[in-house]
């Protein structure tokens, strides 16, 4: 008896949204969409009940945009249980360990019903170290608290409002992905980097350069910020391209045309109906063929790395070679420093004054070493497995091709030939795709974006965005044309 028998019964009845029946008209997808979007934002702004905001420490750091969570809020995990319970699934899937068949609808509903079992135990996993252990989740002082409770009660406390949080999270992705227009997890990150991008923009609060972009540029316009450089040295160019903004609005503006250029970049494949003469089409094989989507799982497991030496550090002690960590909880020598990803231009520009002085020039090279590999290579290897784990590897292709009466003009009508011109230039273009994303993120966090976005984060926005625009056009025509309905398989 496999373990598909053994787990069916309990997998099978995960709660789960009720798929539509039939065609769901445009307008409700766009009110499903919006009305999960508003409950975002409330959750994000639900602060967690018993929490000392003061003591708590936040372990995300620079991942916390990405993550489309909040520090100290409901959605304390964000989407890292959802995304990190992908990776173990992907993991699994890629390694034919499963021996699940998509195709089939049993299979499917378990294949579901696990993913949903890993978040849940990602979801433990995360948030148990996160309340319990170390200075991440600080319960209030009971004399405050009024409660007859102690503090072990308050921590249970604090618990059950995440993990609530989380699992709402999920539910809402799925609500989504049957109801409404995009993905839940993209549209969450969307949310989330743009209201750090509008905050990089137009903040007032504060002075310079502790505002944003705009504000910024007036009070240098109105003369009132002192200590300027003069603007024609090389320190006033300098101090222009950092304290100004300039660099972070050339290198967000950069990654924004790279991305949608890239997104514009494609192979075509040559189509014609075996049996319509005259019906021709074309299979788009894109430069960014596995989406940016793969990075959130590259940077998803350089998180948990990083959540992992903060929890050894802050419970049991960590050898100084592994890792030593300032009040901040952040890695400043050690193998976990070394595997932390680059955040910023402060994290490497050492002549900036900005990094601390007990670390070398060289040490940060290796940092740059070291971020640039795992980045470029864990771009490519993700993108494989994306490819391969969604169905838009060869084989697969090939099959929907055939399975849609298609075939490549001037070869045989047969699977296997599809597949062996499809294999020309999938593999090479997910790998070369998979790696350009991977230095892009790199590249904009190096140079630092408006609003100290992560590189990822911003890659992941302009990519989900593009792509959702590409959606929403297709379901516009979809309600102009009920025909073309039936081509991409949407009828009622």
């Amino acid at each position: 008896m496999g373990w598909k028998e053994t787990a069916a019964p309990v997998l099978t009845r995960m709660p789960a949204v009720q798929r539509p029946e039939g065609h769901v008209p445009f307008r409700r997808k766009m009110y499903w969409t919006a009305g999960v979007l508003v409950l975002y934002f409330f959750l994000t702004n639900v602060t967690l009940w018993g929490l000392d905001t003061g003591a708590s420490q936040d372990l995300f750091g620079q991942f916390r945009s990405l993550l489309a969570g909040g520090q100290g809020t409901v959605l304390q995990l964000g989407i890292g249980p959802i995304v990190t319970g992908s990776i173990v699934l992907q993991l699994l899937g890629g390694a034919n360990l499963l021996g699940l068949d998509t195709n089939d609808p049993r299979d499917q509903a378990i294949y579901q019903g696990l993913q949903k079992m890993l978040v849940i135990v990602m979801i433990f996993l995360t948030g148990i170290p996160m309340v319990f252990f170390g200075n991440f989740l600080q319960p209030r002082m009971l004399a405050t608290m009024s409660l007859g409770v102690g503090e072990l009660g308050v921590q249970l406390l604090l618990f059950a409002q995440i993990a609530t949080g989380g699992i709402l999270l999920l539910f809402m992705d799925e609500v989504i992905s049957k109801w409404g227009v995009g993905s839940g997890i993209g549209l969450f990150i969307v949310a989330g980097v743009s209201q750090s991008l509008v905050g990089g923009l137009i903040f007032w609060e504060g002075q310079f350069p502790n505002q944003g972009l705009i504000p910024n540029w007036i009070s240098l316009a109105l003369g009132n910020v002192s200590g300027i450089p003069p603007i024609l040295s090389m320190d006033g160019i300098s101090y222009l391209l950092i304290q100004g903004g300039i660099l972070g609005l050339f290198t967000t503006l950069l990654i924004y045309v790279t991305v949608v250029y890239a997104e514009s970049v494609r192979v075509e494949i040559p189509l014609s109906h075996a049996r319509v003469k005259g019906a021709r089409g074309r299979f788009p094989v894109k430069l960014i063929y596995a989406s940016v989507l793969p990075m959130i799982l590259v940077r998803a497991l350089q998180a948990n790395i990083q959540f992992i030496g903060q929890i050894l550090n802050s419970t049991v002690g960590i050898p100084s070679w592994l890792g030593v960590y300032n009040d901040g909880g952040t890695a400043i020598s050690g193998i976990f420093y070394y595997l932390s990803p680059i955040y910023s231009r402060e994290s490497w520009m050492w002549w900036l004054g900005s990094t601390p002085a007990t670390i070398e020039p060289w040490q940060i090279m290796i940092r740059i070493g070291v971020d640039l590999t795992f980045m470029i290579v864990g771009g490519a290897v993700f993108a494989i497995f994306w490819v391969e784990t969604t169905d838009m590897g060869p084989k697969a292709t090939a099959k929907q091709i055939q399975n849609s009466g298609m075939q490549i003009p001037g070869f045989r009508k047969n699977l296997g030939v599809i597949e062996k011109v499809l294999e020309r230039y999938i593999p090479q273009v997910t790998v070369l795709g998979g790696a350009l994303v991977g230095l892009l993120a790199v590249m904009a966090n190096m140079l630092g974006t408006i609003g100290n976005i992560s590189g990822t984060g911003l890659l992941l926005t302009i990519s989900i965005t593009y792509k959702l625009y590409e959606e929403i056009a297709e379901e516009q025509m979809m309600e102009m044309h009920p025909m073309m309905r039936e081509m991409f398989g949407g009828g009622d």
